[in-house]
């Protein structure tokens, strides 16, 4: 047995030194990167109406701050073709630590800004500028932080690892509504202009670890072997594009509900002449799912290890659909315990099942060298597309009511599920069997020497 051959062995079964190391760095990269990309998001829903777009009609500042909130999105695919591209170029790192700091100092550029009140229309324009930067921030992370993860992994292990990035999104959630709950206290703008410029000691924190993390080993291992191809995108646009379509598909299911849940239902629930409830019971309800999330999301991932990402998808997608209407049934009612229930059910559960999944999956479905760009591109494009999904549900509210808004929660369920139905399994039976031969005939080449 080669020494190349013998180290792939020993890294299928337990993978690099770093493993945890990385996953835990990438985990908190995560998490600051959601907790300032959804800090916006609840600011749009309770403070932008006034601060920034000076709306005499209540719903319409409500429309342009979600607006606003879709720019970013409408970015993200910018920063994943960005990321993609030098991560399957240069490394895995250095993207991660890039994004990290871009997204940290417009981060906090937005809790210093003017308002509308201070200078007029020059206030929405800065934000939406800073917005913009954000969105490629948050675009360029995602590949970097699960493919790291990913491919520092033992083989048979690699939903679980993976997963414990993607719960950055639950404790960034966590960590958002939090600090937005301390300081609906504050009886002045820094109501909302603290939760931004917290930012600033969770960017220093992050910078610190990461920088700590070593490269990808399989990047490594690519780039001396001479396999980095010459334009990665190029290439994985001409060979892969069914799968960033499929890619896309499937994670508009999770995202696109995310963004019914997290974003529109608090506006939902707190806006508009007779509220349902205060933003207390709905940050409330955010917490208390979002501090669930960061284990769940890992137990899903540890169960697609166990039976398959495209089981767990299946059966998330159809938990979705079937979730849409009794959700909005249960809160009408008012009932802060159902409130909270709603939240869990919809994030706790359905979400991070689709979440929990997700980075060993897309990550399994492109090859080394194209493998940042593909899943990058793939999940990013979508992103594009959900980021609107509040404002969307917003505009079909007027005219349809909440039921209009439970179509559209239903509607991402159903792409999900058609993009799981169409897409191949990763991990299932064949692929476990073929790493128990690679890990046996290692031990067993180990033994006889």
């Amino acid at each position: 047995m080669t020494t190349a051959t013998s180290t792939r062995a020993a890294r299928a079964e337990h993978g690099s030194p770093d493993k945890l190391r990385t996953a835990i760095g990438s985990a908190v990269g995560t998490t600051i990167e959601n907790y300032d990309f959804l800090a916006y998001g609840t600011a749009a829903a309770l403070y932008f109406n006034t601060v920034f777009f000076h709306a005499e009609d209540p719903v319409m500042g409500v429309l342009l701050g979600f607006a606003t909130f879709g720019i970013g999105f409408a970015m993200r695919p910018l920063g994943g073709i960005i990321g993609g591209y030098l991560g399957d170029k240069i490394g895995r790192k250095p993207v991660l630590v890039g994004a990290l700091l871009l997204m940290g100092i417009s981060t906090v550029a937005i809790g210093v800004l003017p308002t509308y009140a201070q200078v007029g229309i020059l206030a929405p324009i800065l934000l939406t500028l800073i917005r913009m930067i954000q969105g490629i921030a948050f675009g360029a992370e995602w590949g970097g932080a699960i493919l790291m993860t990913f491919e520092h992994a033992p083989w048979k292990k690699r939903g679980r690892y993976t997963a414990i990035p993607q719960a950055g999104v639950p404790l960034g959630l966590l960590l958002a509504n939090v600090v937005f709950l301390w300081s609906t206290q504050l009886d002045s703008e820094l109501a909302w202009r603290v939760p931004f410029l917290f930012s600033a000691v969770l960017v220093i924190a992050g910078m610190v670890i990461r920088a700590k993390v070593s490269e990808s080993p399989e990047f490594t291992e690519a780039k001396e072997e001479g396999l980095i191809v010459k334009n990665p995108l190029k290439e994985v646009f001409r060979n892969d594009w069914r799968t960033i379509l499929r890619v896309i598909s499937l994670r508009l299911a999770e995202s696109g509900g995310f963004y019914v849940i997290v974003t529109f239902m608090l506006s939902y629930l707190t806006g508009g002449d007779e509220p349902i409830t205060d933003r207390s019971v709905a940050l409330t309800g955010l917490i208390v799912a979002a501090a669930l999330g960061a284990g769940t999301t890992i137990l899903f991932g540890m169960l697609s290890d166990r039976i398959g990402r495209r089981t767990i998808y299946l059966i998330g997608t159809v938990l979705l659909i079937a979730f849409a209407f009794p959700m909005f049934l249960l809160v009408n009612t008012g009932l802060p315990y159902l409130i909270v229930f709603v939240y869990v059910i919809g994030m706790a559960l359905i979400h991070d099942m689709l979440a929990g999944a997700q980075g060993a999956w897309f990550s399994e479905l492109f090859s080394t060298n194209t493998r940042s760009s593909g899943a990058s591109i793939g999940y990013q494009f979508s992103a594009a597309i959900s980021g609107f999904i509040p404002l969307i549900a917003t505009a079909v509210a007027i005219p349809l009511g909440w039921g209009g808004v439970a179509l559209v929660y239903m509607a991402c369920g159903v792409l999900g599920l058609c993009g799981a139905l169409l897409t191949r399994e990763t991990w299932g039976r064949a692929q476990r069997a073929e790493v128990d031969a690679i890990i046996a005939e290692h031990n067993a080449g180990r033994g006889r020497s």
